[in-house]
């Protein structure tokens, strides 16, 4: 099964993209998994609402979501899975025949009901709110923890 974390702009913070890196590298050894950051919309509205933003937003993420088959929005309203729980989420997914799953991260006003409807599920990472640029390298890292936790593997202490 490959794996996408897809997300909408640039990740600016040097030390954001310095770990998202690592963690991608890392993933590389247990699954195809790819990172990718979508262009941010471009607006003419000196001062768009969240509104024209999200819909700015949605035909450039159904764009890059064309051929994926299971499609899991991150969102602080979704299911919030301990980090076991996220591990046999990834497995169940894959023994259930998902040939593409990916996991999108929107903008700063979230998504919009165009691209609601194309998700087959919300997950949450935290109930805290993180910027949508920190939840990239979080998000990277539990997946990483995820194929950890699916190999014995000495990362995860619990």
């Amino acid at each position: 099964m490959r794996i996408s974390l897809i997300v909408v702009g640039k990740t600016t913070a040097p030390w954001l993209r310095q770990g998202i890196e690592e963690y991608v590298h890392r993933l590389s050894r247990y699954a195809p998994f790819r990172y990718v950051e979508l262009p941010d919309a471009k607006l003419r509205a000196s001062k768009p609402t969240p509104d024209q933003l999200k819909a700015a937003e949605a035909p450039i993420l159904l764009k890059a979501l064309a051929d994926v088959d299971h499609v899991v929005l991150l969102d602080e309203r979704g299911k919030q899975p301990r980090s076991i729980e996220l591990a046999k989420w990834v497995d169940e997914r894959h023994h259930r025949g998902i040939r593409h799953l990916a996991l999108v991260i929107g903008g700063a006003y979230g998504f919009d009901p165009e691209v609601k409807s194309k998700a087959s599920e919300k997950l949450a990472l935290s109930a805290l709110t993180f910027s949508h640029q920190m939840i990239r390298l979080l998000a990277v890292e539990q997946l990483y923890r995820a194929q950890t936790i699916l190999r014995g593997e000495p990362y995860h202490h619990e």
